[in-house]
């Protein structure tokens, strides 16, 4: 069954850190530009974070720039979300997704189940 598996997310304090995993299974996506978005409470979903097939250009939100980053390893078929100093307005449902995804308010037909992160003292 092909599909995407998220995992590494938690409970955290503001300004810590959690790295975020997103491993394919049953397909590989080293041909494909990959996002992560996030679901935050009682919120549409957001792109945060984008990486190109080759993994050489990335962009993120405004809202997370200088704080989180994306990266991949092909051999691995896995995208990573590494997220720094977070802060309460990180919480969410945090999800890995097929393509160049960046789109707010649309919901990624590709998806992992997602992986919560909760920030908070």
């Amino acid at each position: 069954e092909a599909q995407l598996v998220e995992s590494g997310g938690g409970l955290v304090q503001p300004g810590g850190s959690l790295r975020l995993s997103c491993v394919a299974s049953g397909f590989s996506i080293s041909r494909d530009d990959m996002s992560w978005v996030r679901q935050r409470p009682g919120q549409g979903f957001e792109w945060v974070s984008l990486i190109s097939s080759s993994g050489r250009r990335t962009l993120n939100a405004d809202s997370v720039r200088g704080r989180f980053s994306m990266s991949r390893d092909n051999a691995k078929n896995t995208v990573y979300l590494q997220m720094n100093n977070l802060q309460p307005e990180d919480t969410g449902m945090y999800y890995c997704a097929m393509g160049w995804f960046q789109y707010n308010d649309q919901v990624p037909s590709q998806r992992g189940q997602g992986t919560q992160v909760t920030v908070s003292s």
